[in-house]
């Protein structure tokens, strides 16, 4: 039986279930956005024999950016060239969007080590226009505090330039991402400090300003919500431009994931014509 993709329905569920408990040593997001995601349309599956092996996301965000996210292969079924399959059908189905208007490129972040992702973006076209630095710290190192609900009433509040990390998705600092944020992220408040948590992807934290007195001030509230949650790390996304900023980050306990040197999550961008 030919394998085929379509767009994911709520049955899939216990598939998508067990390739999320299999990637990232079960910490893989994707269960948890899979309900939103259906609802949200262009989440695709591949599907073989009756099973839903692979994924893929295909998200709207602001200045007309068609975002990539959530592709992934069942273990059991990688190196048979399921995942280009599934990458050639999400150039496709972008390639339709900038005809109709939809959006104007194609964008999507990966882990540095990600090497046959990386290889295979590349020889589609995809750029790298973006660079940060992925740092964690142990949620146990905290004493936890419980944040005050907030908002966001400008993006003049957020010290960052051309894109604004969001988990692991980076939106442009344009002026329709202000609405776009209000929707998908929770703002919260903290000994004079906000920071914003994802509503419904990967949770990496994203402090309004990036220096180690305001981090400091929120890690209390940055603990409550990544407990409440069970993650064992609280993460933020450093830009390659403040990377001035990294060692007043250690000194509070922060680390760059896999002790890398140089930027170790990339944005990628394919501009469509």
């Amino acid at each position: 039986m030919k394998p085929i993709i379509r767009e994911a329905r709520p049955e899939d569920r216990p598939f998508i279930e067990e390739i999320a408990k299999l990637t990232w040593e079960g910490e893989d997001y994707l269960a948890r956005v899979f309900d939103s995601w259906v609802k949200d349309g262009n989440f695709y599956v591949l599907e073989l024999e009756g099973k839903a092996i692979g994924t893929a996301k295909l998200t709207i965000l602001p200045d007309k950016v068609g975002w990539l996210e959530g592709l992934r292969v069942h273990p059991s079924y990688r190196k048979r060239g399921f995942g280009r399959l599934i990458q050639n059908f999400m150039l496709h189905r972008g390639k339709e969007l900038a005809e109709k208007g939809v959006i104007n490129a194609l964008e999507f972040a990966t882990y540095f080590l990600n090497k046959e992702s990386i290889a295979m973006a590349k020889k589609d076209g995809f750029k790298v226009v973006k660079r940060y630095y992925a740092l964690g710290k142990p949620v146990k190192e905290v004493k936890p505090s419980k944040p005050s609900n907030s908002t966001i009433s400008s993006l003049e509040e957020l010290e960052y330039t051309d894109y604004i990390p969001v988990g692991w998705k980076f939106v442009h600092k344009v002026p329709e991402a202000l609405e776009w944020l209000k929707k998908k992220a929770v703002v919260k408040e903290c000994n004079g400090t906000k920071f914003m948590v994802p509503k419904d992807s990967e949770s990496a934290f994203v402090p309004f300003r990036i220096s180690k007195d305001y981090v400091s001030k929120a890690l209390p509230c940055m603990a409550h919500e990544a407990l409440s949650q069970n993650q064992k790390y609280i993460e933020i996304m450093v830009p390659e431009e403040n990377e001035e900023a990294l060692e007043p980050l250690r000194e509070l306990g922060f680390e760059v994931w896999d002790n890398c040197k140089e930027p170790n999550a990339l944005v990628f961008r394919k501009v469509l014509s």
